[in-house]
């Protein structure tokens, strides 16, 4: 190390000791080529000290105390008077400190990262991980089950499920017809609470009797099962449910098969209240054609105006040709009668 130039001519006085019984006396000192000089009064050198190994014994005192590491019986005292001396060798000082590692500043710079990737890991991976392992391994069974408690906690708000003489047999009729992907899901239909259509854990899809009552051909209705259908072929129902749960309901659904009361209610008000999932217009054609439905008479249900789902009505699968009925009438008023007056 080089010493600062600004430093190259300062010199004070101090008293030296080179031992602790030694006698202390009077010395010049200066800086050089790294290392602190210390010289008698007939400017002849006694020492040399290497700058990078000065300690002082009372930071932050004066007068100050110097020592050679690792050899604090050898000292150098500078009066507070002799202030330009002390501030530089506490810079030059500062200055190798700077330079030189740091092994312990390195491992806890090191723990700290180790630490922080844990916690990304908790909060951005964990969770969707343990989330995609529970809906892979929860059985269809299970998964049902968990749909009927969630429905308990909606019932205070739709009401019980209408089931009018003839409604349920046409309802079985229409669930047939519009089948799920593994063919058990349900339908449902309740008075009040769901603004059209929503889907539970295990398929089945609750139904707003509107549905069934405001319109005049089944097609309507349809639509709105298509819509649920596609939605739960994009996004798991069951891993709806956990993700807005979290982590805890998650773990307790796999530990106990249960994902909690508490997760079921809150959830079930979420359901409820949230706007459906938007789906794509050509996801929702595709969907038409495959489940041989006119998308026309759901996009008008969707906005009696036609002007946010022109492309419904343009590009409806049926719109030169009848596909297959979806209800025969008289199972269609059967169905409109579900709920009763």
């Amino acid at each position: 190390m080089t010493a600062l130039r600004e430093y190259d001519r300062l010199e004070a006085s101090g008293l030296w000791r080179s031992a602790p019984d030694a006698q202390r006396s009077e010395v010049v000192v200066s800086i050089g080529d790294a290392t602190l000089i210390i010289s008698d009064m007939r400017d002849r050198a006694l020492t040399h000290w290497s700058i990078p190994a000065i300690t002082r014994s009372n930071p932050g005192h004066r007068p100050a105390i110097y020592h050679p590491d690792g050899d604090p019986g050898e000292t150098l005292e500078l009066a507070a008077s002799e202030a330009a001396m002390i501030d530089a060798i506490e810079k030059l000082r500062a200055a190798v400190e700077r330079r030189r590692p740091h092994p312990g500043r390195l491992r806890l710079m090191v723990l700290l990262g180790s630490m922080l990737m844990a916690v990304a890991v908790a909060v951005f991976w964990l969770p969707n991980a343990v989330r995609d392992h529970a809906v892979s391994v929860v059985p269809a069974v299970k998964r049902a089950e968990i749909g009927r408690a969630l429905l308990m906690h909606m019932l205070p708000v739709t009401g019980p499920p209408c089931g009018a003489a003839g409604g349920p047999a046409a309802l079985s009729k229409l669930a047939t017809r519009l089948p799920s992907e593994d063919r058990t899901a349900d339908l449902m239909v309740v008075r009040s609470g769901v603004a059209n259509a929503t889907t539970l854990p295990g398929g089945t899809i609750v139904l707003n009797r509107s549905l069934v009552e405001d319109h005049e051909e089944p097609d309507v209705i349809a639509g709105y099962i298509i819509a649920e259908r596609l939605r739960a072929r994009a996004h798991d129902p069951l891993d709806r449910l956990l993700e807005h749960a979290g982590l805890i309901a998650t773990f307790r659904l796999m530990t106990t098969g249960h994902p909690g009361e508490t997760a079921l209610a809150r959830y079930a008000e979420h359901l409820l209240t949230a706007p459906p999932a938007p789906l794509d217009d050509e996801v929702l054609l595709d969907g038409f054609r495959a489940w041989s439905v006119r998308s026309t008479p759901y996009a008008y249900a969707r906005d009696i105006s036609g002007e946010t789902v022109l492309p419904l009505i343009e590009a409806d699968p049926f719109g030169g040709a009848a596909p297959e009925a979806i209800l025969s009438d008289g199972d269609w008023l059967r169905l409109q009668g579900i709920c009763g007056s």
